[in-house]
């Protein structure tokens, strides 16, 4: 009978995202900027590319390290949505900015300048997550190592979803050894309560007992070539029951 390969642990990078304003972005309809509860793969791929000073140009390199991140992440504050209505009056002379590097003008006659520029952003407000990921192919360029130093001298500002989500803290948040990305989220710093919402990819744990986990797919991949988001991959979601923290050790009288 053959022999079960044993899997071998492997080290992790974690990322703390804490922010007064945090988007993790979602479908975008019209106008309307909706988030999701847990970071993208693109929207973690283009916080990397942007700290490693890619451009947006790359895409060749943004679609290979997008292919090879593995990452979970964890909630350890939720904090609250809000809205924010944004509202300008073009006129016709005005120009808007877009990301797209697409002047943006109004279309019609002189009546379509009557009514204002209108934009919906939602934000999550204080909320604090953590991240735990590794990359398929480690040996390869950029490694763990390459990407851990960005974030630390990254070669433009970063930001967490949006340009005004300007993280608090450093985001860099350590090491980890793990078999796989559940457990690397709960073997990282204990969060500040006992049970956390998680997402890690299928095939990355799954917690113990019939109804402790649940398989979903979700689409938060991007086709860095041509700028649009597309395909499912499967994830588990579930309630991490952290470990308490424990009382600091007295020093002696």
């Amino acid at each position: 009978m053959a022999l079960r390969k044993v899997p071998e642990m492997a080290r992790h990078l974690l990322l703390r995202l804490r922010a007064p304003l945090i988007a993790f972005g979602g479908e975008t309809i019209d106008n309307y900027g909706v988030i999701r509860d847990f970071p993208a793969l693109s929207m973690v791929t283009g916080l990397f590319a942007n700290a490693l000073g890619w451009d947006r140009g790359d895409d060749g390199q943004h679609n290979r390290l997008q292919e090879r991140l593995v990452m979970g992440a964890r909630l350890d504050a939720d904090g609250q949505r809000l809205v924010d209505f944004q509202t300008a009056q073009l006129q016709a002379n005005d120009k808007g900015w877009t990301t797209r590097g697409v002047v943006e003008e109004r279309a019609g006659g002189a009546d379509s300048y009557a009514a204002p520029h209108l934009r919906y952003r939602h934000y999550h407000a204080d909320m604090n997550v953590l991240v735990a990921l590794r990359l398929q192919a480690a040996d390869e360029a950029p490694t763990l190592g390459d990407l851990a130093a960005a974030l630390d001298k990254p070669a433009r500002p970063l930001f967490v979803g949006r340009k005004n989500c300007l993280p608090t803290d450093r985001l860099m948040a350590g090491w980890v050894e793990a078999y796989n990305i559940l457990e690397a989220l709960q073997r990282a710093e204990p969060a500040l309560h006992h049970d956390v919402r998680a997402q890690w990819p299928d095939g990355e744990g799954s917690l113990p007992g019939q109804h402790e986990d649940r398989s979903l797919d979700v689409c938060d991949e991007r086709n860095w070539t041509s700028g649009v988001h597309g395909g499912w991959r499967p994830v588990r979601e579930g309630m991490l029951r952290m470990p308490a923290p424990q009382p600091e050790q007295q020093g002696a009288a």
